[in-house]
């Protein structure tokens, strides 16, 4: 049996588009129906293929934007203006169109209840992703741990999932904190600037508290946020880091 599930997380299949929402201008979630979908953990991703008419096939990985209790699988892509995928997975692409995707892919930056907490989920830029799929299983499953977010944007108008933020930050046991890099509106009360040793301080939780630490967002982001929480005292063995390239946030 565990060989059929390892066989189905290796296997392409097809997937269709039934939806997609815009995020920001340059990121659109994107919905699918995978008939064959084995299941997967919070923070898992997925490998996506795309075919071009003379044969050329190229693949890129995305988070997993949804919970495993979500009804479909979503994905969320930023366009880079280089890029060979995403701007056609965020231009082009239509409901009734097929990928092919494989996976889940990834064991090690996940979370589910009995890995228990505190949590704090820190985010740069779109690697607010796979943080989303965790928040999304926490409120599903009616998770007691408690929660602290804090996610860096460029802009309010750039911040992934605001609304959704916004609307997870009602929940008692959510603490969602942001800090605005860039272009922070006159009326912003939030936090300014980029995250250093003090702004992980203030809204994370002690070392005391030996909290489960997950970081995701551009590599030079992940490096400054992980070696910002051990300068604090936190313990290196549960802080999970997950990196992509770009410029940071």
């Amino acid at each position: 049996m565990e060989r059929a599930a390892l066989l189905r997380r290796l296997t392409w299949q097809t997937a269709t588009v039934i939806g997609s929402t815009f995020e920001t201008p340059r990121v659109k979630t994107i919905t699918l129906a995978v008939p064959d979908w084995p299941g997967h953990r919070a923070g898992q991703h997925v490998d996506v293929r795309l075919t071009a008419p003379d044969g050329y096939q190229t693949e890129r990985s995305y988070s997993i934007a949804s919970a495993p209790e979500d009804d479909n699988l979503s994905i969320t892509v930023e366009r880079l203006d280089d890029g060979e995928v995403s701007p056609y997975l965020v231009d082009e692409l239509r409901a009734g169109d097929e990928l092919e995707l494989r996976g889940p892919v990834g064991g090690h930056f996940v979370w589910d209840d009995d890995l228990g907490g505190p949590l704090f989920l820190v985010a740069g830029g779109s690697g607010v992703v796979p943080l989303r799929a965790m928040l999304r299983h926490h409120r599903a499953i009616g998770s007691r741990v408690p929660v602290r977010v804090l996610c860096s944007a460029r802009s309010l108008e750039l911040l992934i999932y605001r609304d959704e933020l916004m609307e997870l930050a009602t929940d008692d046991l959510i603490d969602i904190s942001i800090t605005l890099t860039r272009e922070p509106p006159s009326s912003w009360r939030g936090y300014r600037g980029r995250i250093d040793p003090a702004l992980l301080s203030t809204t994370g939780w002690a070392a005391r508290r030996e909290p489960l630490t997950y970081i995701c967002g551009p590599t030079a982001f992940v490096e400054t946020a992980a070696a910002g929480l051990v300068a604090l005292g936190h313990d290196a063995r549960r802080i999970r880091t997950e990196r992509f390239g770009g410029t940071g946030v």
